[in-house]
């Protein structure tokens, strides 16, 4: 027979009920001590780890109030806050008992016990201590992926006047409550701005949930964000909790909630008026407490204005609106922000630093930046990549649209049918920022069909 791999910890005065219990013990767990005299407690937890201590509530000849027992038990907790303790008492003392378990106390044992109750509350206590260390070790990685990710997300770089506002407007909606609505185009750091926003308010040491809506289906709206009921349908094999309940106490950012159809938009208005969600397959309303940070690149106030977007849950997302500037509308910051992904790059690619020329700086300032941020993002990244260069020069950077009006005016006298589809599809995807999606309906094209000529064309 296995012995469970813990090491436990009896103290008790009396020799009799160590001896019966180690005998016992020893053939079902690995490492047993016992210890008649508890001054000796202190000296056993500094120098060794115990994953279970089963202690006696009176010493002294004749005691029955528990106070050494209280004592030494305060004492255990004191020098090793995640000790797990049983208390062992007499059948007449299961109201001390019971105080010992508001006290601190894991569980107790009544003596004289039977050796299958022992053996069984061990294991229930260790099975109870192991869950609970799995919970922290769980809830401390995913704190250092949390931070890990905002970390990834803590540079806002601009000096610009305008980005200079939007940082101002940041600092004061953080330390509310309200909900915020971050209007901005494709590419433009709307994510950054929602992590800013939770990093400095007061919920700022709990989870931060971001949805991507424009990644959900229909179909799948209500299991991902409001969590399902084993049973609820085909492929539920156990209870999961949805998106919102993983935000409870923190904050939610809902990206591209422009994309939701009339009857989603219903739904998510509901859960902002009660702030209570129901999984599929109950009936039973969990409360919430969430903060929520929504963004979208779409244009809301005409949305509504051609009832593709309830009224009633602009309002109740727009509290407060920040506006982020397009890259195109703060140049002054294009030199810093391609400082920094050079340096990053670099470091990731294990490549001595680069630097651009003042030419390819005043080339970049003259782009349109359709992409914005994300553009000028990856196009360093690939500069970085395929130049064999110290110095980065404006050939180095693969720019998809024209630098200014003048060469934006492409003319068409010498070119066939397919270059004039080619330079179309390249204008229209760059002008949705590389939205497959959008771009397809623009051009009239399914997404499949829009694919095909990416493939065809090499864009």
């Amino acid at each position: 027979m296995d012995k469970l791999e813990a090491k436990i910890l009896i103290v008790d005065d009396d020799e009799d009920v160590l001896l019966a219990a180690k005998l016992f013990l020893k053939q079902h767990i690995q490492f047993v001590h016992t210890e008649k005299n508890p001054e000796n407690i202190p000296d056993l937890i500094r120098n060794d780890n115990y994953d279970l201590i089963l202690l006696d509530m009176n010493f002294a000849p004749d005691a029955t109030s528990g106070k050494e027992g209280f004592h030494w038990m305060n004492k255990i907790v004191e020098l090793d806050p995640s000790a797990v303790v049983i208390l062992i008492t007499g059948y007449g003392d299961i109201e001390l008992a019971v105080q010992g378990i508001k006290e601190g106390a894991t569980n107790f044992l009544l003596k004289p016990w039977e050796n299958k109750k022992l053996l069984a509350t061990i294991k229930t206590t260790l099975q109870l201590k192991k869950s609970k260390t799995e919970l922290e070790d769980l809830r401390s990685k995913q704190k250092i992926i949390l931070a890990d990710q905002d970390q990834a997300y803590a540079n806002i770089i601009g000096q610009s006047e305008a980005m200079e506002k939007v940082l101002i407007d940041v600092q004061k909606v953080a330390v509310t409550d309200a909900n915020v609505l971050i209007l901005g185009e494709n590419g433009t750091g709307k994510e950054l701005i929602a992590r800013a926003i939770h990093r400095s308010s007061n919920r700022k040491d709990e989870v931060f949930i971001s949805v991507d809506l424009g990644a959900i289906s229909e179909s799948l709206f209500e299991s991902e964000l409001f969590g399902f009921k084993k049973g609820a349908f085909t492929d539920a094999k156990e209870d999961r909790p949805g998106r919102f309940e993983a935000a409870n106490k923190g904050s939610i950012f809902l990206d591209e909630i422009g994309n939701l159809s009339l009857n989603l938009q219903s739904k998510l208005l509901s859960v902002l008026q009660n702030k209570k969600v129901v999984r599929l397959g109950t009936n039973k309303e969990i409360p919430i407490d969430v903060r929520f940070i929504c963004a979208t690149n779409m244009p809301l106030y005409q949305m509504v204005n051609e009832n593709k977007f309830r009224q009633d849950l602009l309002y109740r997302i727009n509290t407060v609106e920040v506006h982020l500037p397009a890259l195109r509308e703060r140049t002054e910051d294009i030199e810093p922000l391609v400082e920094h992904f050079l340096d990053n790059y670099c470091k990731k690619y294990k490549i001595p630093k680069k630097r651009i020329s003042p030419a390819t700086l005043t080339r970049l300032q003259k782009h349109t930046w359709p992409g914005n941020i994300r553009e000028l993002q990856h196009a360093v990244e690939r500069a970085v990549i395929m130049s064999e260069s110290q110095v980065l020069e404006p050939q180095d950077f693969f720019l998809t649209q024209r630098e200014d009006d003048a060469q934006d005016t492409v003319s068409t006298s010498n070119m066939n049918l397919e270059e004039t589809e080619k330079m179309l599809i390249r204008k229209v995807i760059d002008k949705h920022g590389g939205n497959i999606s959008r771009a397809a309906k623009e051009l009239g094209l399914t997404r499949a069909s829009l694919y095909r000529r990416i493939e065809k064309y090499g864009i």
